[in-house]
């Protein structure tokens, strides 16, 4: 008899394969007592280097395979191999209790990742999953256990585990591996974000999805609606098998697309892009049939590593996206720390509501040599290309005014100093703000142009914070306070002669995307991955229709009344 568990859909595609459970060997750890403490501190410094050295190894791989920003997950854990605080806690530990290394790591690290797990936001939450990876690790080799190596693997599978951790992630091997389910996890995890980066089906969430489930059991993964199938019946095996079959038959359409113009059944073009986070990841937006760069994060270029970026890495990196995509427009955001998003090497103060404090244009407009390193960088790139740059996080006129003023400062001293600047650079921001999409008939006087970031513009409107799990019904793209604030964006813009475009998910997601270009929005930037599948539906929808679509959605009274309309259309 079958059983069909739900989880989280975290990466598209169908797979059936056999069942393979990853799970590592629980380590056993004894507490001993020592006389000579100095040379366990040098078993254990041995024990860090060879952990160091194969995370050296692992990054190497994983930039080569899935690009720089899925490989600076390693770098993170090599610093927390360096992290003071942690690795001398563990040494005093062995030195005051005359304990053993593997012993005192232990109860160290529980301490940390405790600590982690109980903090608010997300990105710190899985901090904890990265102490937990490297701590196994390190664990491993004082214990002298070898760890499971995923890349082994040599038969057609589906990976069933707990959790993947990046370094499991990593070495999978996707001609083996056709998709995998976990029981913990969400969309924004490690092994969510590598899943669509190696475009394998994958379902996370699956809470007991382990004690169900025997190694060579037949399962079936839909990433598309978040399924996982046990021991599926035959009737159930040649049903999913169609619908495989359907949804590769769907991609090869889809892929077809790849050099059209993004134009809906009336006429109506728009614009398509894919957001980055490295240069290595505008060959994907390329292969999907991105038209433009709607959002490079350029914090990626900070993570990782333990200093800031330099002005010449900066300018080389900036300039290699913008030759990659031969003059098709590329909007770069501004750094982004802080929130969600931490620099150890800055070593910024805790606060209470990070989401709220001091992060964003924030910390730029006081960090401004850090600023100013960024804004020659990105001047100095701007000749090789069509580049748009934008202030992330404006709440009011002056920080934008301020930003601008840094940016044109800048520029003059290039242009003093001989170095050649491009006079075509367009000026805008992200709004993600209330304050500033309820104000946006001031700022779109004054800016070139407006991206919709939506991820916090939908969290700051509604109070929600979308990572509690209590709360997160509130997290609703489709309620009409979120579209009317859209609307008043994009009329306010076009009254003023200004573009907008959007680079939060709602860009790429199915049922939003007939009322965004109702309600005028210019250009849609999205993951690579949803690129073809967008330009697929747009080509089938009305513009004019759509219009009275919007208009009437504006005016209902909640986002499930927004949402099954929508989908009565779409059928």
């Amino acid at each position: 008899m079958s059983i069909t568990i739900e989880g989280i859909a975290a990466s598209p595609g169908i797979c059936i394969a056999k069942a393979f459970r990853l799970q590592h060997q629980e380590y056993q750890i004894v507490k001993k007592s020592l006389t000579n403490t100095e040379e366990e501190i040098e078993r254990f410094e041995k024990m860090i280097e060879k952990s160091k050295a194969e995370l050296e190894a692992l990054k190497l791989e994983t930039s080569k395979k899935l690009g720089e920003d899925k490989a600076a997950i390693f770098a993170s854990h090599i610093l927390i191999l360096s992290d003071p605080e942690f690795i001398q806690a563990i040494k005093e530990k062995v030195a005051t209790e005359q304990v053993n290394a593997e012993f005192a790591l232990d109860e160290i690290a529980a301490m940390f990742i405790s600590m982690f797990e109980n903090m608010e936001n997300e990105y710190m939450r899985e901090r904890a999953a990265d102490i937990r990876d490297v701590t196994k690790r390190l664990l491993g080799h004082l214990l002298g256990v070898e760890m499971i190596n995923p890349s082994t693997i040599s038969e057609e599978v589906v990976i069933i585990a707990k959790d993947l951790t990046p370094s499991d992630t990593a070495q999978l091997n996707r001609q083996y591996v056709k998709g995998f389910t976990t029981e913990i996890g969400g969309r924004t995890s490690h092994s969510a974000i590598m899943a669509r980066s190696m475009e394998i089906p994958a379902v996370v969430g699956t809470k007991n999805v382990l004690s169900q489930i025997e190694n060579n059991m037949l399962v079936i993964v839909d990433g598309n609606d978040g399924k996982v199938i046990l021991n599926p019946t035959d009737d159930e095996v040649k049903q999913y098998k169609v619908k495989k079959a359907a949804y590769e038959k769907q991609q090869v359409e889809w892929a077809k697309l790849k050099n059209e113009k993004t134009i809906t059944i009336d006429g109506h073009q728009v614009e398509l892009g894919g957001n980055i986070g490295t240069p290595q990841d505008v060959q994907g937006v390329l292969n999907f049939g991105g038209e433009a760069i709607g959002l490079y994060r350029t914090e990626f270029l900070y993570m990782g590593r333990e200093q800031l970026p330099t002005e010449e890495e900066q300018y080389h990196a900036y300039k290699a996206v913008l030759e990659s995509m031969e003059n098709k427009p590329v909007v770069v955001r501004t750094l982004d720390i802080g929130g969600d998003k931490e620099l150890p090497y800055l070593d910024l103060p805790k606060e209470m509501n990070p989401f709220l404090g001091f992060r964003a244009i924030r910390l730029c407009l006081e960090m401004q040599e850090m600023f100013r390193t960024q804004l020659r960088g990105l001047l100095r790139a701007s000749v090789f290309g069509n580049l748009k740059i934008m202030f992330p996080m404006i709440a009011t006129l002056d920080e934008f005014r301020q930003a601008k003023s840094i940016l044109l400062e800048e520029k003059e001293k290039l242009q003093k100093d001989g170095i050649e600047v491009s006079d075509n650079i367009e000026i805008g921001i992200m709004v993600e703000i209330p304050s500033t999409a309820v104000m946006a008939d001031l700022f779109a006087k004054e800016v070139d142009f407006f991206s919709i970031g939506t991820n916090d513009l939908i969290q700051y409107t509604l109070a929600v914070d979308r990572m509690n799990e209590r709360v997160s019904y509130l997290y609703q793209p489709y309620n009409p306070a979120i579209l009317r604030l859209i609307k008043n964006i994009i009329d306010k813009a076009h009254h003023n002669g200004k573009w907008v475009g959007m680079c939060g998910e709602m860009a790429g997601d199915e049922i939003a995307i007939p009322i965004l270009l109702g309600l005028g929005l210019d250009e849609f930037s999205m993951s690579a991955t949803s690129i073809l599948k967008a330009r697929s539906q747009i080509s089938r929808i009305s513009r004019s229709e759509m219009i009275a679509v919007a208009e009437k959605v504006l005016n209902m009274d909640t986002a499930e009344e927004v949402k099954d309309y929508i989908e009565t259309i779409l059928k």
